[in-house]
């Protein structure tokens, strides 16, 4: 029993490691960016730069966050889904 509670709990920080290593930030060329919680691949017309969760942009870089939730982007002010 006590090797069964010890591989879940293994099994559930290794999950909650590969979660956290998976976040990005993914900006558009409006200065529009969001995190994402899984490795989306986004079309290169979309014209989108992902980052790493750790990323952050300099003083003189006009950026703003735009949460969503789901698969998609911003683009001109609006959430498109794919």
């Amino acid at each position: 029993m006590k090797k069964i509670v010890i591989a879940g709990a293994a099994l559930t920080l290794a999950a909650l490691m590969t979660t956290a290593a998976s976040a990005k930030i993914v900006c558009n060329q409006e200065g529009e960016c969001w995190h994402v919680k899984n490795n989306y691949v986004y079309k290169p017309e979309f014209g989108l730069v992902v980052h790493e969760d750790d990323w952050r942009w300099g003083a003189d870089e006009k950026y703003r966050w735009r949460e969503h939730e789901g698969r998609g982007y911003w683009r001109n002010g609006v959430w498109i889904r794919f």
